[in-house]
Order: structure tokens, then sequence, then C-alpha cells
């Protein structure tokens, strides 16, 4: 008789869009994907002292900021919805620098402390998956054809190259 094979356990996987790129920017986006595959998307409105928008990251991302301010939610329901969803957790980027900042924008601007630790998804993963990363993610891309660069879609692209990666490992 076989045995059942063991259930991959998948990271939670966090993605933040921003205003722009440089350091007057904040987050706009905020999407992740649970370890049971659940996604999660928040766009933020911007607090009254968050001005800086750059045209190059909106035609990347497609969000304007007349989006944001009519259906974005206010930065502190976005702060404590991602504590509730994400208490003790350790939740893993790509892009850990960047969205460390943005998160830290996010909870600044609302007095709050994140819940959870925000970690490289890199810091997960062995030399060889590390050197497929970048392939594997493509194709994830391709086969899933999202039609638009946002959070939770650039959330869910991670957690399936990691998945793709573990079990090609396994």
């Amino acid at each position: 008789m076989e045995l059942p094979k063991e259930r991959l356990m998948l990271p939670i996987v966090l993605d933040v869009e921003a205003s722009g790129f440089g350091r007057q920017s904040y987050p706009i986006e905020i999407g992740l994907v649970l370890a049971d595959g659940t996604p999660h998307c928040f766009l933020v409105a911007p607090e009254r002292s968050w001005t800086h928008w750059n045209p190059s990251a909106e035609a990347l991302h497609g969000i304007s900021r007349a989006t944001l301010e009519a259906h974005g939610r206010p930065a502190a329901e976005v702060a404590w919805r991602l504590n509730e969803l994400l208490r003790g957790k350790t939740v893993y980027t790509d892009a850990w620098s960047f969205d460390m900042s943005w998160l830290g924008k996010l909870y600044d601007a609302v007095h709050l402390q994140p819940s959870f630790e925000l970690q490289p998804i890199s810091g997960i993963m062995d030399e060889p998956r590390l050197a497929s990363w970048d392939r594997t993610r493509e194709q994830v891309m391709q086969e899933l054809q999202l039609k638009r660069h946002r959070a939770s879609g650039d959330a869910r692209v991670l957690q399936e190259t990691y998945r793709r990666l573990a079990e090609q490992a396994a």
C-alpha cells in the first residue's frame, strides 16, 4: 500500500503596488495569497500627506489616483485587515526592500505595527531553485495569462512559482 504524499506547505506571499519608485512613493494596492491559496487584495486610499504620483508607475499597474480616491480603503482599515489576516505569520515577497518600505509607510501613517514578519522569498529556497526562479516565473506568468499587473495576481504568480520549484526538488 502506497503512503499518501505529504502536502506541500506553501508560503504566504505578498506584493505591493506603489505610486512610484522613489522615496516619496507609497502603497496603493496590497495583494496576498494565503497558504491555502486564498487571495486578498486591498486598494489603499492615499493619506493626505501622500502626494507623489509617477505616471510611469500608473502605466505599469494601471491604477489611477482617481480610482484610489473613489474605491480605495482607508490606510488604517487596510493595516488592521492585514494584521488580522497575518497575525504571527511569516509572509514572503520577492521585492523585500521595496515592499518593506511601502508597508512601513502604511503602518507609520496610521500609528500601528505589523503583526507579521515580512521576509524575502529567496531566503526559503536553495541555490538550484533560485537559479530556476526567473525561468519558472515566466512560464507561470504565460500559463496564468493574467491580463493586469496587479498585486494579488503578482502574489499568485510568486506562490505558484515557489510551488513548482518545491515540487521539482521533492
